[in-house]
């Protein structure tokens, strides 16, 4: 599921499938499973559902945001 989380947060930012595959090192018909799998899981059908769990807190891109702010002393 972590890979998952790292596609979807790639997603939300606006990231495309292809260098999503390129970032991880891994195929885009890789991408798309995994976007797949993630809408299967929470039960979406489109990317906007994807995005809100990239950006709930606790995941990924929560966690990313939070250290950001950290560094810049806000």
């Amino acid at each position: 599921m972590a890979r998952e989380r790292e596609v979807s947060q790639l997603l939300a930012e606006g990231h495309a499938a292809v260098d999503i595959a390129e970032r991880l090192h891994v195929s885009v018909k890789t991408v798309g499973t995994h976007r797949e799998h993630l809408m299967q899981k929470l039960g979406n059908d489109s990317l906007g559902g994807l995005t809100k769990f990239a950006i709930r807190p606790g995941s990924v891109g929560a966690r990313r945001s939070s250290r950001a702010r950290a560094t810049r002393g806000a």
